[in-house]
């Protein structure tokens, strides 16, 4: 048996609302923040202000008016810059330049944040010529991404006896690489595996480790 959907919802408080839609709508707390705007010229509202000018000298404190005819007199904006400040700050500068800049810087700030990742190659004891250098590829493309690279040898049964034809790949890799890689960490054992971690070679670094 289905129960009819009330035509009133009470709310914590007690108040009736007028239906379930509508009380559903009155409850949405999911509304996203509006990022705090800049304020300038006329939005600027407060009773006082310091002001530094467009030379960065400080014209001390002042009402808002009398700071925004200095800057409409040269053509430009009165910018708060500091609105925690006691009293706040202001600067006499061309917003629209300003803007530009934080843009620019905030552009150039995402650009160098990329997250550098370590990806695995792995290679057999008994790998052939033509795996050996497809994978050698991807590695080189990893590096070229600024990405570093694990390269793995995984040994089965009595190849873990032989560790030394893993070692034997891993530097033939390095080596072939040349001066695009860092060697991070000498070939390791662990385990059935081997490993080391290599890495696009910066200015000033060695292309191998030696130890």
């Amino acid at each position: 048996m289905s129960s009819a959907i009330p035509r009133s919802t009470r709310c914590s408080a007690g108040r009736a609302l007028p239906g379930t839609e509508e009380g559903l709508i009155a409850f949405y707390r999911g509304a996203p923040r509006r990022e705090p705007r800049t304020r300038t010229n006329e939005r600027i509202r407060v009773r006082e202000i310091r002001v530094i000018d467009d030379q960065g000298e400080q014209l001390g404190i002042m009402p808002p008016p009398k700071a925004l005819a200095i800057a409409k007199g040269k053509g430009l904006d009165l910018v708060e810059v500091s609105p925690t400040a006691q009293p706040p700050v202001c600067r006499i500068m061309d917003f629209g330049r300003y803007q530009y800049q934080e843009q620019k810087r905030a552009r150039e700030a995402k650009r160098h944040q990329k997250t550098i990742e370590v990806k695995e190659i792995k290679f057999r004891p008994k790998v052939d010529e033509h795996d050996y250098q497809f994978k050698k590829k991807h590695i080189e493309r990893f590096l070229a991404d600024g990405d570093k690279v694990k390269a793995t040898i995984f040994f089965r049964g009595r190849e873990i006896a032989h560790p030394e034809i893993g070692r034997r790949i891993l530097q033939r890799l390095v080596e072939e690489l040349g001066d695009q890689v860092t060697q991070e960490t000498m070939p390791r054992r662990e385990g059935n595996t081997m490993h080391t971690i290599l890495s696009q070679r910066g200015p000033g670094k060695g292309a191998v480790k030696k130890g």
